[in-house]
C-alpha cells in the first residue's frame, strides 16, 4: 500500500474500427503507419477543442523511451485526462502530475470551482506518473513486468510527461505545473528540467531534493516488502506487506496529536484489521516509485549545486509547505524558495503532510490569486 493512500479518502482538492488497411489496400505499410499517427494526432488536437472529451482516461504510447540511467523503458504509456477548454491563445492550459501510488483518477477531486484548479478559467491536464499503476508499471508492463521494470528517476517521469504533452497533445508551453507530494518533487524537476516550458510553478508539500528523514522513510516503504514472506523476488502472487503499508502511512502522514484527535481506538483496531483485504497499491510499483523519491536531487546536472540549479529556472514559484509535515520534510524546499527569492505559504495545522487538506480553502485561494498574477 502507498504511503499516501490515505489521501485517497479524504482528499477534497480530488473496437469496432473499420479497418484502415481494407480501404486503402494499396497504401504501404511505412505510407500506413504515417497516416495512422496523423489520425492519432488529429484525434488529441480535436479532443483539446471539446469539453464532452474531458475526464475520460487516455493514454499516450511513446514506444521504447530512454531513461536517465540509460536503460530503455520497453512499450512506454503514459496515461493522462483533461477538463476545461483551451482558450484561443492557449494561455490557460495547467498541467499536475500524481502524487505517490496516486492516479489522476483520484487526483480529479482536485479539479472543479473552488477547488485547487477551475476547470471553468483553465484547460487542466492531469497525468499519471510512471509506475503508478496506469502508465507503464511494474505491475502492468508486459515486456519488462515485475522487477524486470527498470529503475525509474523523477526526472523520467518528468520527461514522459513532456513527451506526451508536447507531441501526442501538440502542447510546447503551459500557464503552470502544479503538484502535490510526489507531484510537488515533479514539479520541482519541471521547472529545472524545461525552464521555458511553464509561466509558473507551484510544488505543493513536495521536495527539489528529499532530506536525510525523507529517505529513510522511503526505505522503510521498501524493506518492509522485501522482507516480507512472499515477496519472491517481486514475483509475488498476493500482495505483500499490505498491514505494514497501512501502518506506515497512519504514522508519518499526520502528527500524533492529530491522529489521536480525529481518530478512536476502535476506529484504527477495525481499520488494521480491514487493511488486511483491502486493495491496495501494487508492491513492485511503490518499490520503482520510492526508489525514485529517495534519489531525487534536481542539482544533480548542475555538480550539485542548488545556486546554479535556481539560477537555471524561469518559471514563477509559489512554493507551499506544511510546518509539520514528517514524510516529505520542508526544509529542502524552504531553502530552494530563498534561493529562488519566491514567496512562500507555510502550512501551520497539525495535519503534517495532509494540510493542503485541512487548508484546502487556503491553498485553493493562494494558488488561484498566484496564478492571476
Amino acid at each position: 500500500m502507498s504511503l499516501f493512500l490515505r489521501r485517497i479518502a479524504i482528499h477534497s482538492f480530488r473496437s469496432g474500427k473499420p479497418s484502415i488497411s481494407a480501404t486503402f489496400s494499396a497504401t504501404s505499410q511505412k505510407d500506413m503507419k504515417s497516416l495512422r499517427c496523423g489520425f492519432i494526432f488529429l484525434a488529441a488536437v480535436l479532443c483539446l477543442a471539446v469539453s464532452t472529451c474531458a475526464q475520460e482516461q487516455k493514454f499516450a504510447d511513446l514506444g521504447d523511451f530512454k531513461l536517465v540511467s540509460g536503460e530503455v523503458l520497453r512499450d512506454c504509456r503514459i496515461g493522462y485526462r483533461t477538463f476545461g477548454k483551451m482558450n484561443a491563445d492557449r494561455s490557460n492550459i495547467v498541467v499536475l502530475p500524481t502524487w505517490a501510488g496516486g492516479t489522476t483518477e483520484q487526483l480529479k477531486s482536485n479539479v472543479g470551482p473552488g477547488k485547487l484548479i477551475s476547470d471553468a478559467d483553465y484547460f487542466v491536464v492531469l497525468m499519471d506518473a510512471l509506475s503508478n499503476g496506469v502508465s507503464s508499471s511494474p505491475s502492468n508492463s508486459t515486456a519488462q513486468p515485475h522487477m524486470k521494470f527498470p529503475k525509474i528517476a523523477v526526472r523520467d517521469m518528468v520527461n514522459a510527461e513532456h513527451e506526451m504533452l508536447t507531441k501526442t497533445l501538440g502542447i510546447q508551453h503551459v500557464n503552470a505545473v502544479i503538484g502535490i507530494s510526489m507531484g510537488g518533487m515533479q514539479t520541482f524537476q519541471w521547472m529545472v528540467s524545461y525552464p521555458d516550458f511553464m509561466d509558473k510553478a507551484i510544488p505543493i508539500v513536495g521536495s527539489p531534493h528529499v532530506a536525510p528523514y525523507d529517505i529513510v522513510v522511503w526505505r522503510i516503504n521498501i524493506d518492509s516488502i522485501e522482507n516480507s514472506v512472499g515477496w519472491d523476488n517481486g514475483d509475488y502472487t498476493q500482495n505483500p506487506a499490505q498491514l505494514v503499508h497501512f501502518e506506515i502511512g497512519e504514522l508519518i502522514l499526520q502528527t500524533p496529536a492529530q491522529y489521536n484527535q480525529t481518530h478512536t481506538r476502535e476506529q484504527v483496531l477495525q481499520a488494521l484489521k480491514k487493511s488486511e483485504t483491502d486493495k491496495a497499491n501494487d508492491a513492485n510499483n511503490t518499490i520503482r516509485q520510492s526508489e525514485a523519491m529517495m534519489t531525487l536531487d534536481v542539482s544533480d546536472v548542475f555538480g550539485g549545486s542548488m545556486e546554479k540549479t535556481a539560477a537555471a529556472v524561469k518559471a514563477k514559484v509559489l512554493v507551499v509547505v506544511a510546518r509539520q509535515d514528517h514524510t516529505v520534510t520542508p526544509q529542502p524546499a524552504r531553502n530552494f524558495a530563498e534561493l529562488l527569492h519566491a514567496p512562500m505559504l507555510e502550512l501551520e495545522s497539525s495535519c503534517g503532510q495532509l494540510s493542503p487538506d485541512c487548508e484546502s480553502a487556503k491553498v485553493a485561494a493562494a494558488v488561484a490569486d498566484f496564478l492571476q498574477k
